[in-house]
């Protein structure tokens, strides 16, 4: 594996949470980036005032990745950029209906936002990069219930245990082209999505998680941006796993600990 690919990257779900902090820190690392947001126009704002402040340019672009087209974005960050050499999907959504409850629409819905979107966007991704010729790297935000079950979450699970999979049938498919991609398996982070400042991350606590407390955003960012680096150039089709050690502690239900917590990242 190489490291010719351009310092071009684009991160979707950008205005908030974990791909606001990767972008920042993909600025930080040199990188020009491509933002997206679905409805949170000043979050997005905000994102590109910070990758401008660290010397890089912003570019945005509207988002919704349910969408069949949801992909087409892609090409239009790449073409303001001027190349592509690394895609994070973050964008997604969540529910909490239990599968009596869920309607089909519902299901639909996320496993499109979830799938669907991050799909056609490696898919994009991965056609510039060929056409390219320079390599690159893909990093799919998946969540620890790509791994784990969760109540009231059915299509949530299914949805990022689907993702985890495709991640490794694209490292097998585009490793002959320099192409490496990988998965980053959240668990409990400090976002809007699970209801959470960023600074609760540090103060909250979690008896049931062996780290004592929720994930700070750029604990998740340091992971992907080690994956696009040149440090990670031998590893592919891999997830990782960010939780705390939370995923550990299965077997120690019988135990009486508190294993609350209200949702992960991803």
């Amino acid at each position: 594996m190489s490291d010719r690919f351009p310092r071009k990257a684009i991160v979707t779900g950008s205005d908030s949470g974990i791909g606001k902090a990767t972008a920042e820190l993909l600025a930080t690392e040199g990188f020009d980036v491509g933002l997206t947001c679905h409805r949170d126009v000043a979050g997005l704002r905000d994102t590109v005032a910070a990758v401008e402040a660290r010397g890089r340019h912003a570019f945005t672009e509207p988002f919704e990745a349910s969408r069949p087209d949801a992909g087409e974005v892609v090409d239009r960050l790449a073409e303001k950029l001027g190349g592509l050499g690394v895609l994070v999907n973050v964008a997604g959504t969540g529910h909490t209906d239990r599968i009596t409850d869920l309607s089909l629409e519902t299901w639909r819905h996320v496993l499109a936002t979830d799938l669907d979107g991050p799909f056609l966007c490696a898919q994009r991704a991965a056609r510039i990069m060929i056409a390219g010729g320079h390599g690159g790297r893909i990093v799919n935000i998946t969540s620890v219930h790509e791994h784990l079950p969760r109540y009231g979450a059915a299509a949530y699970c299914t949805a990022k245990a689907g993702l985890g999979m495709l991640t490794k049938v694209l490292a097998l498919e585009l490793a002959e082209h320099d192409i490496t991609v990988n998965a980053v398996a959240p668990g409990e982070i400090s976002t809007p999505m699970t209801g959470q400042e960023e600074a609760q991350a540090f103060h909250e606590s979690r008896p049931g998680n062996p780290a004592g407390r929720p994930g700070h955003v750029n604990e998740v960012a340091s992971v992907i941006e080690f994956l696009v680096s040149p440090r990670s150039s031998y590893v592919t089709g891999s997830s990782y796993v960010v939780d705390g050690g939370l995923s550990l502690m299965a077997a120690h239900g019988h135990d009486g600990l508190d294993t609350g917590w209200r949702d992960a990242g991803g």
